[in-house]
């Protein structure tokens, strides 16, 4: 299998950290799950998506002193390999692992999947469990020098026989209980291991997680985190991952999204079919409840187009954080506009043309009977003209006169004098379906 084909055009769905953060249980995931088949499926949105600590039976047990709890009770089989926690997960009680689940999910027409960290667990080291598949037992495949800064549950697999064999093992596994998606943390960078030897160790996990997913005969999209993503390694994300983080955990502040227009920059050659350098989630609608309060998106209306567009033009996955039940109607206005959507299609292509402190012209073109599209963000904290000349545009002479179509407010406009102009809110966006009308 060709992982290219896993993934022809960026992913999109929803994940659980940004509203549960550790702590999201199955009644809760099925009950977002029902709400994307209902509402957000026929737009394309398809993941649903377990993050973190799905194995953890008391995740957020002392949430204000630690988000993820040392020697916190795992499920774990007699292989080493993590289980979801039955408390949390009953249809697992019986040993089937998430296939009930996955099951549930795929039967709304809908994609499964799971966040991962890289490694096996230390308790699985620690006891020597043996690893399925062969003779190897834990401790050969486990290296106690390669950990995690921010999570305690795991250590490193030594590329060697016994850590390819514990991980073709886990995702077997995984792909016996019909998982699509893979999100792997602590891998495409390591802040604690930055600049030493050690920082290729979760590279070369990378790679193995790649073989293992080759050999388990289900298509398994692997998405890694977290950044920034290192722009010198771009060929091996490429090779290995359907996805990679760009950046660290991204959020609702302004700072973080003008951020994201010189990331976007640096890595827009780098987007081709299977293959995303990924922006990270949308932090939209109602957040935060595992983090110790529920809370609304403190982005400005202005600024979730701005991001929203953003990940489109650029051809970012799109992940939704909020929870979804509590999904108001303009934040689900904005996740369902077909024609921004549309961007993120088959042999699309996004990039910059313009940056400066104060504003950003993108471009997103297709095959010549598809849609040209071009964004014009403003950066700054006042209303500003912004304007771009038809000539910069491929494939429009400017012997004819243009029309404008703007795809948030669907606002029809025509081209004076060969420019593209509009006035944009502070923090916000136009962006234009751009047609020719021929004389």
């Amino acid at each position: 299998m060709n992982k290219n084909d896993f993934a022809k055009t960026p992913p999109m769905g929803w994940n659980s950290y940004d509203y549960y953060d550790t702590t999201v249980t199955e009644q809760e995931i099925k009950a977002n799950a029902d709400y994307m088949a209902k509402y957000l499926k026929e737009y394309g949105w398809e993941y649903v998506v377990v993050d973190i600590q799905w194995y953890v039976k008391n995740a957020g047990a002392r949430r204000d002193e630690y988000q993820y709890l040392p020697f916190s009770d795992l499920a774990m089989d007699d292989y080493g390999r993590l289980l979801p926690a039955p408390n949390r997960f009953p249809s697992s009680a019986d040993g089937s692992g998430f296939a009930h689940l996955a099951e549930y999910i795929h039967g709304l027409g809908l994609k499964f999947g799971i966040h991962i960290m890289r490694g096996i667990p230390r308790a699985a080291a620690h006891a020597n469990l043996p690893i399925c598949g062969g003779t190897a037992r834990a401790m050969e495949a486990a290296d106690p020098y390669s950990i995690c800064g921010w999570n305690p549950d795991m250590y490193g697999v030594k590329n060697n026989a016994a850590g390819q064999q514990y991980y073709d093992a886990l995702i077997a596994m995984y792909a016996d209980w019909g998982v699509d998606f893979i999100k792997c943390d602590d891998i495409c960078d390591s802040w604690l291991y930055r600049g030493t030897p050690l920082a290729f160790s979760g590279w070369e996990e990378m790679r193995m997680l790649h073989e293992a997913i080759e050999k388990c005969g289900r298509p398994l999209v692997l998405s890694v985190s977290p950044g920034p993503a290192q722009l010198e390694q771009a060929w091996r994300y490429g090779a290995y991952a359907n996805m990679w983080r760009m950046t660290d955990d991204f959020w609702d502040d302004w700072g973080c999204l003008e951020n994201m227009f010189a990331r976007c920059e640096q890595w827009q050659e780098h987007v081709k079919a299977g293959c995303y350098p990924d922006c990270d989630m949308l932090p939209l609608g109602m957040l935060g409840r595992g983090f110790g309060g529920e809370r609304t998106c403190n982005f400005t209306r202005d600024e979730q187009k701005t991001m929203l567009t953003l990940w489109c033009m650029f051809r970012s996955p799109l992940m939704v954080g909020a929870e979804l039940t509590k999904l108001d109607e303009d934040t689900r206005r904005l996740l369902t506009n077909r024609a921004l959507l549309s961007l993120l299609g088959e042999g699309r292509r996004g990039r910059q043309l313009a940056r400066t402190d104060a504003y950003a012209v993108w471009l997103n073109t297709g095959s010549e009977e598809e849609m040209t599209a071009v964004a014009l963000f403003n950066l700054s904290k006042e209303p500003r003209k912004i304007s771009l000349p038809v000539k910069e545009l491929p494939g429009f002479a400017g012997e004819n006169e243009l029309c404008l179509l703007e795809l948030w407010e669907e606002e029809t406009a025509a081209v004076c004098q060969g420019v593209i102009e509009a006035l944009v809110a502070p923090h916000g966006v136009k962006v234009f379906a751009v047609t020719e009308k021929r004389r």
